[in-house]
């Protein structure tokens, strides 16, 4: 994950198994070949900038059990450095060697395109759907116009986009025993992120403002379904998201909670692919989440294309 400032700048019926008329967006969408030419090329597959040593470091704080490296999910304790490193391998792409333990590491495209290609037909069977689904990043700064076009495209197919507990707070420690104020806020048309005391978007591996989302979700819907879902876990609320498109502890999260979940992991983010491996997240594209914004605009594009929809405006 290449370091970046996160300021970010917020901004009828179809059959289920039917494809859109016009499921050809406005902007040219890239071929596999062009996309997979793309990544390699920014970066944002292939050999990439996050360091090998800061990948071992995460797996191992992972393995033993780090809530910051968890995500809000609760894994099994039978993961060990190596067997992260192992998953690792097989769902990311990271070199293999057990003896590389220094320099930069690697991300398998093809992974990633196959990945792109599964989470746009999750996204496109919630569009037929009309389902519920939220939105957020802990990456404000680099993937909010990706997550902006998704939540417009399924907004104007029909689909409800969620935004729960706008302008809930929380402290953060800041190191050497200090704290700050993170606000909850959203991006239009509904894309969830953080705000600090300076207005700026902040990057976040919490779960928490996820969890405050869904308390408010449940607390929002009829006392029967709110108490059947918290002391069953059979009955959901009035108003409950059915898909989560998202990263970092906000795809956590949602996992943890049992919805159906999509979103993006870096190499050195290894616990939401540790999910996806235990059944709790359903797609983790993996990705440099750090280059620049318009890199990912043909990810952009190839995701609706696949969803069999067209950008929004």
């Amino acid at each position: 994950m290449t370091p970046v400032p996160e300021n970010a700048v917020p901004e009828n019926a179809v059959p289920e198994n039917a494809v859109p008329e016009n499921r050809v967006p406005d902007k040219p969408v890239p071929t596999r070949e062009e996309l997979r030419a793309h990544l390699v090329r920014t970066m944002i597959a292939g050999d990439v900038a996050t360091p090998r040593q800061n990948n071992l470091l995460h797996f191992r704080r992972m393995a033993n059990g780090d809530p910051y490296y968890q995500f809000g999910l609760e894994l099994k304790p039978s993961w060990t450095e190596r067997s992260v490193l192992e998953m690792m391998v097989e769902r990311c792409g990271v070199d293999p060697d057990p003896r590389h333990i220094y320099g930069d590491d690697t991300i398998d495209p093809e992974i990633t395109l196959d990945t792109l290609e599964a989470m746009g037909e999750r996204i496109g069977l919630a569009a037929r759907r009309k389902e519920c689904v939220v939105v957020a990043t802990g990456h404000p700064a680099t993937l909010t116009p990706l997550y902006q076009a998704v939540a417009r495209a399924l907004r104007e197919a029909g689909c409800r986009v969620l935004t729960p507990a706008a302008g809930w707070t929380y402290e953060v420690e800041t190191g050497y025993g200090g704290a700050e104020l993170r606000r909850l806020v959203y991006a239009d048309p509904g894309v969830a992120m953080l705000e600090g005391e300076d207005l700026r978007t902040h990057h976040t591996h919490d779960p928490h403002p996820m969890e405050a989302m869904l308390r408010e979700l449940a607390a929002a819907g009829s006392e029967a379904a709110t108490t059947g879902f918290r002391e069953t876990g059979e009955a959901k609320p009035d108003i409950w998201p059915d898909l989560a498109i998202a990263d970092h502890g906000w795809a956590g999260a949602a996992g943890q909670a049992g919805i159906d979940t999509v979103g993006f992991a870096d190499c050195n983010d290894p616990a939401l692919f540790a999910g996806a491996a235990e059944g709790k997240i359903d797609v983790v594209v993996p990705l440099d989440d750090g280059v620049s914004a318009h890199h990912y605009a043909p990810l952009t594009a190839y995701i609706l294309d696949r969803a069999g929809l067209r950008p929004a405006g």
